[in-house]
């Protein structure tokens, strides 16, 4: 869904784009500086719950996942390290988020069971990509799936937001199972894909 916003992005990160390759700032350092502020956004805002504001900080500086491609393509800088980059420290940043949100429930938030859909999100939230990456590195691809990033990020930052400003946390806890439900598919997609290649490679 989001990713269908790509063009949209292109066209309004274009003009900060230039504005810091005129300034001699590198796209790798946006996408290192964006993952950083995300991290410490996460874990230091959600664990003691302003949630509204750990979101809008977070949700500014996810900004930086498009803005860092911009620069890139402007530059004529797009290479392998630089989405390898992007893809790694991806991760850190989702974990980030979902830790935040684990420790919150755990502590202030008081919802055992909401901390345990937190949790399952953060474990699937790996196990995702990593399946496509392994595929890829055997030769085949596993690019198939109902719960892609950009969804799943933009559905518990909504979540969060609401909880942020007053309404009840179930909220944020259906989102949560919910996301993790469609993780675990995902995952199971993603393996029979394979398996299936694997097969019509071996008749």
């Amino acid at each position: 869904m989001l990713n269908r916003l790509r063009g949209l992005m292109t066209r309004v990160m274009t003009p900060l784009a230039d504005v810091l390759l005129k300034r001699g700032v590198s796209p790798d350092a946006v996408t290192i500086a964006g993952t950083l502020a995300v991290v410490v956004a996460a874990l230091w805002l959600y664990p003691p719950g302003p949630l509204l504001a750990g979101t809008l900080l977070i949700a500014a500086f996810a900004l930086t996942d498009s803005l860092d491609g911009v620069m890139a393509r402007r530059a004529g800088r797009s290479s392998s390290w630089g989405a390898f980059l992007d893809s790694t420290l991806d991760r850190f940043g989702d974990a980030a988020i979902f830790s935040g949100l684990v420790l919150w429930f755990f502590g202030r938030g008081d919802d055992t069971l909401a901390g345990g859909l937190a949790l399952a999100c953060l474990v699937l939230g790996s196990v995702v990509p990593y399946a496509r990456a392994r595929a890829e590195g055997l030769g085949m691809t596993a690019s198939v799936g109902i719960a892609e990033r950009a969804d799943r990020l933009a559905a518990v930052l909504t979540a969060t937001a609401l909880v942020g400003i007053g309404l009840p946390s179930a909220i944020l806890t259906v989102v949560l199972g919910l996301l993790a439900i469609a993780s675990a598919i995902t995952v199971v997609q993603r393996m029979a894909t394979v398996r299936e290649q694997v097969r019509a490679a071996a008749s």
